[in-house]
């Protein structure tokens, strides 16, 4: 007989387990009434500073303060910082005036660049220094300038004793900067007065010595005396005196006085008949006097 396997034996069956919750359910908690009141007005105290800090920062009135500070702040290093000063000025157009004269009369040497101002700067220039006629300033970032000057170029020179002064083309005296440059001489005999001051409301007194640059040459005299070297050349010079005007030193010998005017040609015609006369007679004139032409006199031995 065959042999019946022997099956396996069988777990008992367990009884299900039933999960249970032995929490209890907890009773809920009711805050009080006043609390919560209290509790709401200590939140709306905690928020009101943080918004009224927020409506200060952010006001156009703090906004523009803080911008006013940091514009102070800003020029202020600016100002302190030394490549905004005004240390190296170059000067173009100068010949016989010295450079450093004409930064001086600018006023700009150490000047900061925002207190600059390039047209007073060039006004000043064209008032105080004496043979320049006209003056530009350019102002350039950080601190660059230029000066550029137009000097009036002397036609004569004055003398005066041991002084010479140049004469410009509108008969101002201005100091003469350099030696003899060839022009025409005109030796003052007597000193021009110095051109008087305006009145202000008072009477002032001129004063008894005025800079030769406040001064002029009569435009009669100075007209005269440039005709008469264009009709002479070898006339190197002049003098003047009031009451006479112009007079040449004759290589000859003698004084001829021409006045003043722009009618030297015919004086000059006058005091060459006059000559001829006279040394044909065998008299040698000591002066001649053609300031008036119609009216010539002489003294001669």
């Amino acid at each position: 007989m065959k042999r019946r396997a022997k099956q396996p034996k069988r777990l008992r069956k367990q009884p299900k387990m039933r999960r249970m919750d032995s929490a209890m359910p907890l009773p809920r908690l009711r805050v009080p009434k006043r609390a919560r009141r209290r509790r709401r007005r200590n939140r709306v105290r905690s928020r009101v500073p943080l918004a009224t800090l927020r409506q200060i920062l952010l006001s156009a009135r703090w906004i523009s303060l803080g911008l006013l500070a940091l514009s102070i702040y800003a020029l202020t290093l600016i100002g302190l910082d030394e490549n905004f000063y005004l240390t190296s000025i170059p000067v173009e157009g100068v010949v016989s005036v010295p450079a450093t004269e004409v930064v001086q009369a600018s006023n700009l040497a150490g000047s900061h660049v925002f207190a600059a101002d390039p047209g007073a700067a060039a006004q000043q220039i064209m008032d105080n220094t004496p043979g320049i006629i006209s003056a530009s300033v350019t102002l350039n970032w950080p601190n660059q300038v230029q000066i550029n000057v137009t000097e009036d170029s002397p036609i004569a020179i004055w003398v005066e004793g041991s002084n010479q002064f140049w004469v410009t083309r509108n008969g101002r005296l201005i100091p003469a900067r350099t030696e003899s440059l060839g022009l025409l001489m005109i030796q003052s005999e007597v000193e021009i007065p110095a051109a008087p001051t305006p009145a202000t409301g008072e009477e002032t007194a001129v004063p008894e010595t005025v800079s030769a640059n406040m001064r002029f040459v009569p435009h009669d005299v100075l007209a005269g005396a440039l005709l008469l070297k264009e009709l002479r050349p070898n006339i190197d010079r002049l003098y003047y005196r009031p009451g006479n005007g112009l007079s040449y030193q004759d290589g000859r010998g003698w004084r001829v006085y021409f006045g003043s005017g722009t009618d030297m040609t015919q004086k000059l015609v006058v005091y060459e008949t006059i000559v001829d006369e006279l040394l044909a007679q065998g008299l040698t004139p000591q002066y001649v006097s053609v300031s008036n032409q119609e009216k010539p006199y002489f003294l001669a031995q």
